[in-house]
Parts: structure tokens; C-alpha cells; sequence
């Protein structure tokens, strides 16, 4: 690596030195190279030496070495297919989420979109201006002053992050549907902008390119053009409540007196209520608005749309194991809600798992081959031809074809069993919708494996493994899922007091999540024929024709009957709890598919950049791998940077450390090359010479003092050192204590 260079030699010569002060740039650790000459031609001595030794090796010795070689090769080029793997799943999952995030404001777009044609029907009736209206650069006098339509879309998010993709998303939908769209920010409705900055951004969204003139006239010019009228002009303005109240006032109240030759639509995105117009705005103002209302789904609902189409459907296989879910669960809930937060990190954790597990390749291969076939490719031949094209890197995790072999069936049989478990899940939150309870919270608990293995041991006295479907004594509380707790146990006994209708309904959602899983599948037709039976109807019948009959069937013993038809939902949710609800960490080979390194990732994300710092300080060398300082242990050597130097030196002190001796110190390791230098030349040197070497110590002890200043300087900047205060000017202060 190149010497160390100050930051004034990297200065280009045009800074001036007021730029210079105000520039605050991070600094970096940077290891500066030996003053030993390591890159010079070897010598013919030196290759003989190499050459006799390479000769004098034993044969195994010399394999080993070719297959160490061999090894960290293939270990290089294995880190791209790991990086081509991710790329394939994660594409996967961010397309996912795009398209559940489009689809869930599909009917709010739609009613969007028809408001705005009724609104711009409206604003027809307020006639068409002349040619002589049209061609003059002020707007038309009426009587009485235009009103400005205006939607109110309620995001119910405290943080606009995730806002700024759903209002892209309204602009481009209602583009496609023949309106003019402007996306202006809350940003440029402010003091500095003023009103003028506000029309300008306003003509480059409308018109297109760099527009200096901030002239509406330009607008109602553009407008009155062919190709551009008879097409609603729609203003968004994504974030109500960070715009500065007087800049919109007049916004608005101009805009009003152009209503005839710019009918302009009002869209305001209202993260807290739709009642903060008259926070913000005079009631003058408000007499100019014509406001109408619209509600967008809950961050919470976002989050379990997700949860639903990426972790639980395995849209990917990819998989999260029960501490990584609940860390999410808690990130979300500590992020304020935010849907970008979680999706950043669920990007995160899929890196992860694909930097930390070498057989994830499989999961990449096997995702591509399905996306390039159309089919899923998931029988044990076909995992074992993907086992088998992994780089050599991972295929030696597998001691023989038999242990591959074995894999490959474990991989098919862990895939086909998490479509159970999903399915699984799925009828559980289903029957959840009636409690209100979360998809987010019954994804933790599903994943528990010592909830899982508390259920299957507590099992009731006497009962079969798997008891079937049919009627006893006493309906529910035989089965052992009503004495469970969390979200399973409240999901059931709300089972239990569903009414007829609400269960009929609940079934037929059942039928369609279990359509295409035969095992689930044939319980519930179990089920099905169960209660036709009870109804006194033909088992072929669908559950839809005795929704239909059931309020003409009223007979004595209708609840008895209606206790019978829970007892007989909970005996269904009984038997997948048990037979499918397993998590995939209790499952071989789960390692593969599923993230389990919660500390990792929590690390990554919350992070520590005091300790981070502290360790890049003092244990530089393993990310540098540079050969000088990983032979010298904990020495301290010249050749490392100044800041990692003093912080080192500072160790050896305790809260308080004594200037004078830290100087010393620091100037004792650095000046460790030049003596050794001086020991080799001990002739006594001219005049001449000896007046010039005085010259030059003078200066080598002011430069050391300088480089000091700026190491403990650069350990102020990051919180590790206090400066000396005034009682005690000989001492600084430690910060920062262990790792």
C-alpha cells in the first residue's frame, strides 16, 4: 500500500484554505507502507535459496501446498456464484413485494381515479374560456372566486419513507390513465423556495426541462395546446404536514383565481389526520377547497401482506429462523412502522445467509431453474444435479455420492414439508381475521420450536396420534390445542364461538387455501362431509349450498348442532397444529434455506460504531492481512497508522492519560526505523552534513509532534478520547473502555 499522505499534499493547489477548514470529510484508518525497500527484484541468491527449497520438499508437502492453493482458488471464484445466487432470490423477493404493495392499493387507485375524472367533469360546468380569455396572461374574473378539488389520502404512517414509493406508484397509475401528473415534495413549499420556486417546480413537472420563469401564464398556455387539453391536470403533493403554511396559502389562493384556464387537482398526502388542513391553512383558504377523503391500508397490514407472500408462501424458499423473526418483529415495531425498514432488512439477512452458508448455491440454482422451466424443480434428482455442479468449495462439506444422494432427498422432502407448514399457517390466519390477531405476531409463534415440541407432548391421555374427525361427548376441550397459549390458543376458542354463517365462511376460505395440498385437503373434506351429514344434505353438495339452506333448517337442537360444527373446526385445526405445524429449523438440512445468525444481523443493523471503531483501531492487521504486522503480534511497529498507535499506547493507561508520557511513548515507536539507520552509518559526518542532520532533527521532532496532535485529534472526532480540560491541562480522558 502507498505511503501516507497528509491531507494537504492531496489537496488540489485551487482549495482555498476557508474551503479547506469547512470541508469535513471522514477520515479513514489507512496503513501506511514500509520504508523497506519489499518490492525490488529478488537477487540471484534469493532465488537459489526459494529454488533448493521448493527441492528439498517432501512430496506430501508439496501436495498439500497445490491443494491448499487449489482450495483458496476455488474459495475465490465460489464468492461470485454466492453473489449471483442472491441476486437471483432477493430479485425474486423485491418483485414480490412490489407487486403485493401495488396490489393492496389497487381499489384506493381505482376510486382515485374516478374521483378525478368526476372532478374534472365538474370543472367543465365552469365553461370553456374564449379564444381572447384563453390568449391573455392573466386569469379569468369571475364573480365568485373557483374552488380547488382536493383528495386527502391518509397513509397513516409516521415516517414518509414508505409514502414516497405509494405516491409514485398513484402518479404512474394515474398516468396511465390519461392525466397530467405532477409529484411535487413538501420541501419545495418553503420559506426559502417562496412561491416562486414552487411555480417553477411546478412548470418542469407539467412542461418538461429547465424552466427559469416562474409565469402560470406558461401553464394555461401549454395546456390550451391539443394534444394537452381535455385531459385533468393532477397536482400530488405527498407530505401535508411539512409544508410551510404561508408558501401553500398563497399556492392555493392562486391557483384558485386560474381555476377556469388550469383546473388544477388537488392529491395531499396526510400521514396524521385529515383534519391538519386547518392546522396548517387560514379558513379563507379552506372556502377555496372542495376536500374529499381516502384511506390507504395500515403499515401493519403492509407488513403482514408481506409476511404472507415472502415468508410464509416462500415465494423464494428463502426462510428466517424464530429469534431472526421476532428481532424483526421488534424492528418494525421500534422503526415506527416503517415497511422500508423491514425490507431493508430482510435484504439483509438474505446477504447474509448467502455469505455464511456455502450450499446456498442450491437455492439460487434451484430458484433459477424454476423461474427459466416455469415448474418447480424439486424431486431428488434434480437436487442432486445441482448438488453436484457446486463449486469444490462446497461440495467437500459432502463426504461421498451416498451423502449427497441422501441430501438431495432430505432437500425435497424439507421443501415439500414447508408447503404444508404454509398451508398450515395460512388456515390458522384465516380463522385469525375474527380475533384480529396479526399475521406478523402467529408467524413467531409458529416458527417456536420448543412451542412446537410442548404441543406435541401434551397431547391428551389415550388419544390416537391422529384421532380423525369424529363426534364425541365433549366437543372441544378434549383436544390438546385448546390448552395452548398465545395466538394459536386465542385463534381457537374464538373458533369455538363463531356463529353458523361466520363458520360456513371460514370453511369455504379453508377450501380455497387447501386446494392444491392433498393432505391438508382430505382433513378438511373430512370436515366438509362432517357437516353436510349434520345438515342433512348429500356429501357432494359444496358448503356454499348449505350456507345458503341453513336458515330454513331450524329445528330444536340447533345449538347443539352449531357446538357440534365448532367442535368439529377445532378437531381440523387440531390435526394440522399437530401433523404440519413443524418449523423449519426442527427439520434436516434447514440450514440451507433458513437464516438463523440473529447477533449477525442485529449487528449489522443496529450496529456498534464505538466498538466497531475500537476494533479496526487495534485489530487492523486482520482486515489488511499485511505481512509485517501479523508477524510482529501486538508489537507495535512504525509502519502502522499514527491514530491506531496512540489508541494502542492508550491501553496501557487508565482513566486518565498523562500527555507527556503518551508522547513520549508514541515518539519512542516511531523514531524506532531511524535509529536503526543511524546504528548502520556510524562515520563521523562533515560540517556541512553535520549542520544540515541538526536542521533536519529540528524538524523530524516538529512533524512527530504535529502527527500526534492529529492522531489524538482524530480519536476526539470519534469518541474515544476527551481533550485535557482546564483544571487538569496535562491529561486527557479515556471514553471508550474494552471491547
Amino acid at each position: 500500500m502507498a505511503p501516507f499522505r497528509s491531507v494537504s499534499d492531496s489537496m488540489p493547489p485551487s482549495t482555498t484554505p476557508e474551503v479547506i477548514e469547512n470541508d469535513l470529510q471522514p477520515f479513514f484508518v489507512l496503513h501506511k507502507a514500509s520504508f523497506r525497500r519489499k518490492d525490488r527484484a529478488p537477487t540471484a541468491q534469493a532465488k537459489l535459496c526459494k529454488r533448493s527449497k521448493l527441492s528439498s520438499s517432501s512430496p506430501e508437502s508439496v501436495k498439500q501446498l497445490e491443494g491448499s492453493v487449489t482450495k483458496e482458488c476455488d474459495h475465490h471464484l465460489f464468492q461470485q456464484p454466492q453473489i449471483e445466487a442472491f441476486d437471483i432470490v432477493w430479485a425474486k423477493i423485491e418483485c414480490t413485494i412490489k407487486d403485493v404493495l401495488r396490489d393492496l392499493n389497487t381499489s384506493v387507485f381505482h376510486d382515485i381515479q374516478q374521483w378525478v375524472l368526476e372532478c374534472f367533469n365538474a370543472t367543465k360546468l365552469l365553461g370553456e374560456p374564449t379564444i381572447s380569455e384563453a390568449t391573455r396572461s392573466f386569469p379569468v374574473l369571475n364573480n365568485t372566486p373557483g374552488k380547488l378539488f382536493t383528495a386527502l389520502v391518509s397513509t397513516r404512517n409516521i415516517e414518509y419513507v414508505d409514502d414516497i414509493l405509494t405516491f409514485e406508484e398513484l402518479g404512474n397509475f394515474l398516468k396511465s390513465h390519461g392525466s397530467h401528473v405532477a409529484m411535487l415534495s413538501s420541501l419545495e413549499f418553503s420559506l426559502k423556495n417562496g412561491i416562486a420556486g414552487c411555480l417553477k417546480a411546478l412548470l418542469r413537472e407539467f412542461l418538461g426541462g429547465a424552466i427559469d420563469s416562474a409565469d402560470i401564464s406558461i401553464l394555461a398556455s401549454w395546456y390550451r395546446e391539443q394534444v394537452n387539453y381535455n385531459k385533468p391536470l393532477v397536482l400530488i403533493i405527498n407530505d401535508l404536514e411539512r409544508c410551510c403554511g404561508s408558501v401553500l396559502t398563497d399556492f392555493i389562493l392562486m391557483l384558485s383565481e386560474w381555476v377556469v384556464k388550469v383546473p388544477i387537482i388537488f392529491i395531499f398526502g396526510v400521514a396524521t389526520t385529515v383534519d391538519i388542513p386547518r392546522n396548517i391553512l387560514s379558513s379563507h383558504v379552506l372556502e377555496r377547497l372542495c376536500p374529499s377523503r381516502f384511506m390507504l391500508g395500515t403499515p401493519a397490514e403492509r407488513m403482514d401482506a408481506i409476511v404472507e407472500a415472502v415468508l410464509v408462501k416462500h415465494c423464494s424458499t428463502f426462510s428466517i429462523s424464530h429469534k431472526v423473526a421476532v428481532f424483526l418483529r421488534n424492528y418494525f415495531i421500534n422503526q415506527d412502522g416503517t415497511v422500508t425498514s423491514i425490507i431493508r432488512a430482510l435484504k439483509v439477512a438474505c446477504l447474509l445467509h448467502f455469505s455464511m452458508e456455502p450450499l446456498s448455491l442450491v437455492h439460487g440454482r434451484m430458484l433459477a431453474e424454476d423461474q427459466k422451466e416455469g415448474k418447480s424443480a424439486l424431486s431428488p434428482e434434480t437436487m442432486l444435479k445441482y448438488i453436484d455442479e457446486l463449486p469444490l468449495y462446497a461440495r467437500n462439506q459432502m463426504v461421498d455420492h451416498q451423502t449427497k444422494k441422501n441430501m438431495a432427498e432430505g432437500l425435497s422432502d424439507l421443501v415439500a414439508k414447508q408447503k404444508l407448514w404454509s398451508t398450515a399457517v395460512l388456515c390458522l390466519y384465516e380463522a385469525g381475521k375474527y380475533s384480529k390477531v396479526r399475521l406478523l405476531d402467529l408467524f413467531c409463534e409458529a416458527l417456536c420450536q420448543d412451542l412446537y415440541l410442548s404441543r406435541v407432548s401434551d397431547c391428551h391421555v389415550g388419544g390416537e396420534k391422529d384421532r380423525g374427525l369424529s363426534s364425541t361427548n365433549d366437543p372441544c376441550q378434549q383436544y390438546s390445542v385448546m390448552q395452548s397459549g398465545g395466538f394459536i390458543g386465542q385463534i381457537v376458542r374464538k373458533v369455538r364461538d363463531l356463529p353458523t354463517g361466520a363458520l360456513y365462511q371460514l370453511i369455504e376460505s379453508w377450501e380455497k387455501i387447501t386446494a392444491d395440498i392433498s393432505e391438508i385437503h382430505e382433513k378438511l373434506e373430512t370436515l366438509q362431509s362432517s357437516v353436510i351429514c349434520e345438515d342433512g344434505k348429500s356429501p357432494r353438495k359444496s358448503s356454499k349450498d348449505i350456507y345458503k339452506r341453513s336458515a330454513s333448517k331450524i329445528s330444536i337442537n340447533i345449538d347443539k348442532d352449531a357446538r357440534m360444527l365448532n367442535s368439529q373446526a377445532i378437531s381440523f385445526l387440531d390435526c394440522i397444529v399437530r401433523n404440519f405445524l413443524r418449523p423449519i429449523e426442527g427439520m434436516p438440512f434447514h440450514e440451507i434455506f433458513c437464516f438463523k445468525n440473529v447477533e449477525k444481523l442485529q449487528l449489522v443493523l443496529i450496529g456498534d460504531p464505538r466498538r466497531r471503531i475500537q476494533v479496526d483501531l487495534l485489530e487492523f492487521h486482520k482486515i489488511l492481512k499485511c505481512s509485517c504486522c501479523s508477524k510482529s503480534g501486538n508489537a507495535l511497529l512504525p509502519s502502522r497508522h499514527d491514530s491506531s498507535i496512540v489508541y494502542s499506547l492508550a491501553q496501557e493507561h487508565g482513566d486518565l492519560i498523562n500527555i507527556h508520557d503518551w508522547f513520549q511513548s508514541f515518539r519512542s515507536i516511531v523514531l524506532q526505523h531511524k535509529n536503526k539507520r543511524k546504528q548502520k552509518a556510524k562515520q563521523s559526518p562533515s560540517p556541512k552534513k553535520r549542520k544540515v542532520m541538526n536542521g533536519s532533527a529540528d524538524q523530524n521532532e516538529s512533524s512527530i509532534q504535529a502527527r500526534f496532535c492529529r492522531a489524538v485529534t482524530e480519536l476526539q472526532i470519534t469518541g474515544l478520547v476527551r481533550m485535557p480540560s482546564k483544571r487538569r491541562r496535562d491529561f486527557a480522558q479515556r471514553v471508550a473502555f474494552g471491547l
